[in-house]
């Protein structure tokens, strides 16, 4: 592999570049400039890899950042996280996951400024939760008063399996890439959405860092997801609909399925709650109607009886 100038010692794992925005923006507010390495073989089919990786080289290059690329194999994917992905479709079919709550955003200034929580002088310490940005000190990743976890069914853990096998091959390959050229700590981005696995993010990059001599640097950006999403859509980037892998597109496509059975129950509950008040109303609507039409006959009569009375008195 060839050898890169290092400009930075974190080699910043990005997803795509909506995900990039706000750790990116907590990374320099703390005083670190992170490198971007785009490694992500799962992404499917090639034309959304190559969509993806076009949104983040405009923005990267708008912002001044060192964006490396790795190379795009899907195959040796579909070789490791591909076949975990195979034996739970084949066994559970298409599992839907829900996303999970992110722990609330403590140690910041009252305007929502991580940088007044996350000086510069804090440094890279910060950002990973040592100094208490995300959660606790001794467990930066989960908020002080989180209830425990319920234990995954069968089919969640056969889909945690895919999603594990799959981060594992891209840090491995991002860590492989730290370590050949010079870094010295390795983190990501995917930590930023609620639907990914945060846990299991943070158990393999730490995995991958360590095999590779590299500080793994984890922070659980979960709590700034809603101000990038804002955020991607103010600057007009690309927001893909599904996590990258074919798997996650026929989930992320029975999820919208699902919402839109959900809000057809929802719409016939509704219509069935009213039901009887709907019935009352349309009673008194035809009430109304005839009292009307009685009313009408009533006064024809009237002018017809004046009428004939003039008409006889001429």
């Amino acid at each position: 592999m060839e050898t890169r100038e290092n400009t930075g010692k974190l080699l910043l794992h990005a997803c795509c570049g909506p995900c990039s925005l706000e750790p990116v923006r907590l990374l320099r507010e703390a005083g670190v400039q992170p490198v971007l390495y785009y490694a992500n073989s799962n992404i499917y089919p090639p034309e959304e890899y190559d969509r993806r990786l076009g949104t983040i080289r405009a923005w990267a290059a708008g912002e001044g950042l060192q964006l490396e690329e790795g190379a795009y194999c899907p195959e040796a994917w579909e070789a490791t996280a591909g076949k975990a992905g195979e034996a739970a479709k084949e066994r559970f079919g298409t599992v839907i996951h829900e996303a999970q709550p992110a722990p609330a955003r403590t140690g910041e200034g009252a305007d929502g400024d991580a940088g007044a929580a996350v000086g510069a002088d804090a440094g890279t310490a910060a950002i990973a939760g040592d100094a208490g940005v995300f959660g606790t000190p001794e467990a930066p990743n989960v908020p002080a008063d989180s209830e425990p976890a319920e234990a995954p069914g069968p089919a969640e853990q056969a889909r945690q399996a895919r999603c594990r096998a799959c981060y594992r091959q891209r840090f491995a390959e991002a860590a492989r890439f730290a370590a050949e050229n010079g870094y010295s700590q390795l983190g990501t981005t995917l930590s930023v959405s609620p639907y990914q696995y945060t846990a299991i993010i943070e158990e393999e990059l730490r995995f991958a860092a360590e095999a590779h001599g590299l500080e793994p640097l984890f922070a659980d950006y979960r709590p700034y997801y809603d101000a990038a999403t804002q955020r991607s859509r103010e600057e007009g980037m690309y927001r893909q609909n599904y996590c990258g892998c074919r798997f996650s597109a026929e989930e992320a496509q029975a999820e919208r399925e699902q919402r839109k059975q959900l809000r057809a129950q929802a719409r016939r509950a509704r219509l069935e709650q009213t039901a009887d008040a709907r019935a009352q109303e349309e009673d008194q609507r035809q009430r109304n109607r005839k009292e009307k039409r009685a009313y009408q006959l009533k006064q024809q009569r009237k002018r017809a009886i004046l009428k004939s009375l003039r008409e006889a008195h001429s």
